[in-house]
């Protein structure tokens, strides 16, 4: 594996969201290394995934204009894997494998796709290795 990184929704979410100060700063400094390094990735279901939450859910909706900004500033660098039937097969494959859920499977698959070493997530456990991919919860208490 490549040190490339995939970064899961939930560090963009935390870094426009900042209800919790802490996880905000980590998630920022994660996007702002990966960026600096040009070795972060993402998929398409993290820009759906963060839209979703970012339309809904947030206590300030984002607009489409801020939307539109955010997407071409902040994930354009990052996305690096597209829908395709290979990614589905995989996902499905890594579904019956390891039993996580399908989004799950669906993230794991893309970082694998992306020879990703590690995935920072907060939703999977923390120290396996799927795939070849390292699984890293940034915000886990030391």
């Amino acid at each position: 594996m490549s040190g490339r990184a995939f970064l899961d929704t939930n560090i963009f979410i935390y870094s426009v969201d900042r209800i919790d100060q802490q996880k905000a700063k980590i998630a920022l400094r994660i996007i702002q290394k990966h960026a600096a390094e040009g070795n972060g990735v993402i998929s398409f279901q993290v820009v759906q995934e963060f839209f979703n939450v970012a339309f809904k859910r947030f206590p300030s909706a984002m607009t489409p204009e801020d939307a539109g900004t955010y997407l071409l500033t902040v994930f354009r660098p990052f996305l690096r894997v597209h829908s395709s039937i290979a990614l589905y097969s995989e996902a499905l494959s890594v579904r019956a494998r390891f039993r996580l859920s399908w989004y799950d499977s669906l993230i794991l698959a893309a970082a694998a796709e992306a020879k990703c070493a590690v995935l920072y997530t907060e939703d999977l456990q923390h120290g396996a290795a799927i795939n070849g991919v390292r699984i890293e919860n940034p915000f886990r208490a030391n």
